[in-house]
């Protein structure tokens, strides 16, 4: 995976490559999928959301520019795989997830892999951050938004790096921005296709329901 998928499609941290063959996969997934567990696919996991695939995930956490001890929040906990990768290069990372079940089997996941100490994660709205505990260096959001939450930007300390998919329902742009002082940067990275951010910044939740089948397409 990481020599094929992600060096081999371009993603040159090696901090990044060395967390991705740490980390397995496989405790990630539901147990009848395990066997496509290194295969370059999104997968569906529990409460109809995803797991991104390896490539994406590698991507994303290219463009944050990990490094020990940065703060990260991220918005959409899932499985819990994107926040041990991040946790396996040193991050501290405040996770946030709507889904109660999965918040709480992310947990068991990050404990049982020794993890859970660098991660924290919490059951709210992620659409609107954690302004209480703001501001962050990195924040990272692992569902689609119609446009870049001002609740998230606000966020972000001078430096800081948010990387979101923004767009319509069946293809989004990857987009990073920096902060600079009271001004923003914004970098567009590529196409992708997330389920939807429901919240009050993201999509309202019956139109999610209505719009998305509840997994990448």
């Amino acid at each position: 995976m990481v020599e094929r998928q992600l060096r081999g499609r371009g993603i040159a941290d090696e901090q990044v490559l060395v967390a991705m063959a740490a980390i397995p996969r496989e405790r990630f997934v539901p147990p009848d999928l395990r066997r496509h567990s290194y295969f370059d696919d999104a997968l569906p996991i529990a409460s109809g959301q995803t797991i991104s695939q390896p490539y994406m995930v590698a991507r994303m956490t290219e463009l944050l520019e990990p490094r020990p001890g940065l703060r990260v929040l991220e918005i959409g906990t899932g499985s819990g795989y994107q926040a041990a990768v991040l946790a396996q290069i040193g991050c501290s990372v405040l996770s946030v997830e709507r889904h109660a079940p999965l918040a709480n089997a992310a947990r068991i996941r990050l404990e049982e892999l020794g993890l859970a100490g660098s991660v924290t994660i919490v059951v709210g709205d992620g659409s609107l951050g954690r302004p209480e505990e703001a501001p962050f260096e990195g924040i990272i959001v692992t569902a689609a938004a119609p446009a870049v939450p001002d609740a998230l930007t606000a966020q972000l300390a001078d430096g800081g790096r948010l990387v979101i998919p923004i767009g319509p329902r069946r293809r989004q742009e990857l987009v990073l921005v920096v902060r600079r002082g009271d001004g923003f940067e914004r970098h567009d990275c590529g196409p992708c296709v997330f389920v939807p951010l429901v919240g009050e910044s993201g999509f309202a939740e019956e139109a999610a329901r209505r719009r998305w089948p509840g997994r990448i397409l």
